[in-house]
């Protein structure tokens, strides 16, 4: 073959590679794409009937509530439609970096209308949108008609998402000091930023609970004789920066549109080890102290560090041996040598009395057998 021919067949060859590897690296993406998917190809009979819409972005996701959502360590989120027949389910799941960062969406995202279902780790429904959350995982589904068998379905899509890694599929057990008693249903919250805390309207504003301290912060609104209060539990690292906060807490008057002197409203704050408990709202002092009182701080220390002992040691266990028979040789001869003592103390005040007696000792017999 000539240069010029041997020339022109290399761009050729060029082109032919480049595509190949091309091809090569779109289906390693895609494989990867799939590998990595959010939500299920299909579930319970239902699959997917276009190409879902993914993104890491948290405003893809929620444009309203993007700040939010990252404050919950948002990752990623697809959009998908399924179809069943002639039925359709429209599905949007959010992932988040831990079960907290979902757990708090749910919390986020539920209003009092809704009632509990069982699917997932919680949910709640109202009409056809059902809300629930599983592991990392926070889904909306909304179905076009409801069935006897639509939560059936829906577990069974939540049985499909993908989990967390052992140590992050734990939910915050801060909410668990809200109060039952009075507290209205769907109403509790958990944030974990400012941006958070001013979207559902926390009695507090950011810069007094300091979140550059890292603190966690559940509340609820409550039933009051007078008309409703919020009560904010506010967890810290240490009992120390909640002293700390608890000052700045009680200095705080809220603005004259909003304070109880203006309004009759009650503003009260405890401590308790390294929670903060404030109450605000309608509501007397006594009912405010009531609810403040139901929040104490318990702390549940395990202690699971291996402690050595005698018996992790096989020369310990060696020593103990033969310390044992030590003892056992001791006993015998104490023993032996009592026992001697003793016979021979008999044998010189009690003389042929005891021990070698001359005559032996007549057995009375009875001779039945005569």
């Amino acid at each position: 073959m000539s240069n010029a021919g041997r020339r022109n067949s290399l761009p050729g060859m060029k082109t032919v590679r480049n595509v190949a590897l091309a091809m090569i690296a779109l289906a390693g993406l895609a494989a990867a794409q799939e590998g990595s998917a959010l939500l299920p190809a299909e579930f319970s009979g239902w699959r997917k009937s276009a190409a879902s819409r993914v993104s890491t972005e948290a405003a893809a996701a929620e444009p309203a509530h993007a700040a939010v959502l990252r404050e919950f360590d948002f990752t990623d989120f697809e959009e998908a439609s399924y179809t069943r027949g002639d039925r359709k389910i429209q599905v949007r799941a959010a992932r988040f970096r831990d079960a907290t960062g979902a757990f708090a969406a749910f919390s986020f995202y539920q209003q009092p209308q809704m009632q509990a279902e069982s699917i997932g780790d919680q949910a709640l429904s109202s009409g056809s949108r059902v809300l629930f959350y599983r592991g990392h995982v926070l889904v909306e589904a909304k179905l076009d008609r409801v069935t006897a068998m639509s939560a059936a379905d829906l577990r069974q899509l939540a049985a499909n998402l993908p989990l967390p890694a052992p140590h992050a599929s734990r939910p915050p057990n801060l909410p668990a000091y809200l109060p039952a008693e009075a507290r209205e249903p769907s109403s509790s919250r958990f944030v974990l930023g400012p941006a958070g805390l001013r979207a559902v309207g926390a009695p507090l504003p950011p810069e007094v609970l300091d979140f550059s301290r890292n603190p966690e912060i559940a509340l609820a609104t409550y039933r009051t004789r007078q008309g409703r209060a919020t009560l904010m539990v506010i967890a810290y690292p240490t009992p120390q920066i909640a002293a700390e906060r608890l000052r700045a807490v009680t200095a705080y008057r809220p603005p004259p549109a909003e304070g109880a002197a203006e309004t009759g409203l009650a503003f009260m704050a405890k401590r308790s080890g390294p929670l903060l408990a404030v109450v605000a709202g309608e509501v007397s002092t006594e009912e405010a102290k009531a609810l403040l009182s139901q929040v104490n701080y318990d702390a549940d220390v395990t202690w699971n560090e291996r402690t050595l002992t005698a018996r992790d040691n096989i020369g310990n266990l060696v020593i103990a041996v033969f310390t044992l028979i030590g003892v056992l040789l001791l006993f015998t001869l104490v023993v032996g040598i009592s026992f001697g003592g003793l016979r021979i103390l008999a044998k010189r005040f009690f003389p042929d009395r005891v021990f070698d007696r001359a005559k032996d000792v007549e057995i009375i017999q009875l001779h039945l057998h005569d």
